[in-house]
Parts: structure tokens; sequence; C-alpha cells
């Protein structure tokens, strides 16, 4: 059995989260996960895909904004596996090695530790965590940051699946991060060297000029 690498291992990760119905309301409210998208990939290979919805915890109840914005309906968290377990399947991931974390934006790792907070459970995560849409922006130079699926079209790709679920989100960021990593190591080849580089043709002029 070919031995797998375990410094390449990617967990590419997209949250849906909870959404309150106005501002303050309701009181107290901060965003729980209620879906997950997760690749697991190894030495750039994928090796696995999760899906689940969440149940929230703090507030159960889905807004009615929440669920026209995400078109997630509340018999769907109501079935979904709960935040202990969500955890616990995440776990799964770090037995034999430290995943490098990849997300599109940084709400979904503090979303999800301040949950673990909130419900006395251990964060699962111990690598290097990503937010690949700062590394785009610094790659590009752009002055704000762009959206999932703007990033993917200007590419002259086009997303997978459907925006805003979880699953579709995180492949897509996996393959945004294919796409920029192929770009980087393009740029970092050094130019092939041309004939007038081998060659320093002030000295053949004179040599014939003699």
């Amino acid at each position: 059995m070919k031995k797998v690498d375990t410094n390449q291992q990617h967990l590419f990760i997209d949250f849906e989260f909870t959404m309150p119905e106005s501002k303050g309301n309701p009181k107290g409210f901060y965003p729980e996960i209620i879906e997950v998208g997760l690749v697991l990939v190894v030495n750039q290979e994928i090796r696995e895909r999760f899906s689940s919805f969440v149940k929230p915890t703090q507030f159960p109840t889905l807004t009615e904004r929440c669920k026209n914005f995400l078109t997630i309906q509340q018999e769907q968290v109501d079935d979904g596996i709960s935040f202990a377990e969500l955890i616990n399947q995440m776990l799964q991931y770090e037995t034999q090695t430290s995943s490098t974390i990849i997300t599109w934006g940084n709400m979904d790792m503090k979303v999800l530790k301040h949950s673990c907070q909130k419900n006395n459970l251990v964060f699962p995560f111990q690598g290097k965590q990503i937010d690949l849409s700062m590394e785009y922006k610094r790659f590009f130079g752009d002055q704000n940051q762009t959206g999932l699926w703007k990033a993917v079209q200007e590419y002259g790709k086009e997303g997978t699946g459907k925006h805003h679920c979880a699953l579709d989100d995180a492949l897509t960021t996996y393959n945004i991060f294919k796409l920029v990593e192929n770009d980087k190591r393009y740029l970092s080849k050094p130019a092939p060297t041309t004939i007038g580089d081998r060659i320093d043709f002030s000295k053949v002029l004179n040599k014939f000029a003699l």
C-alpha cells in the first residue's frame, strides 16, 4: 500500500449559517452552522466529500430571511446532525495528520470557533488555516475582496452546482485553489533564455569588424 504524504492533506470547507430576521432580532442572536460542505484532498486528489444539514442549538427556528436567502427549509435542519456530531466528523480527518484548512473568507472558522465555545466542545483543527479570498486578493492586487462565484467567473469558469449550497461552494473553493496554485507555479518559473541572452552580440560584431 502506497504511503500517504501527510504533508499534503487539505480540507476545503464551507458552512451556511442562521440569519436574524433583522438587526438585533432576536435578542442575543449569533450565527450558527446549519449546513456543512467539506472536501478532503490528499496529494491533490479528492478522497472524500461530506455534506449535511446541522441542527442549530441556541436559535433552532430559522427566520424567514434565512430560509428565503439560503433556500433551506426548517425540516431539513430539524433532520440534520447535531453540532457535536459535526465536530466528531471533522475530528476524524485529523487522526493521522493535521489538515490545512481552506475556506473562502474568514467567517467559517470564526463561527465554528464561537460555536465550539458556546457548546463547550473542542475546536477540531490544529493545522494551518488559509482564507483563500485574501490569497486571491493579494495575488491579483485587488482593492476589495471578491465573492466566491465572481472569482471563479473571472477565471472564465463557472461555479460548481448552486451558490450557497455548502458542498458546491466547497468544491468551487477547491477549483479556485487549483487555478491560483497553477498561476503561482507558472509565474515562479524562470523565463526561458533567448539566443540574445546566451550570446554577447557586441563581441560577435567586433570580431567581424576586424
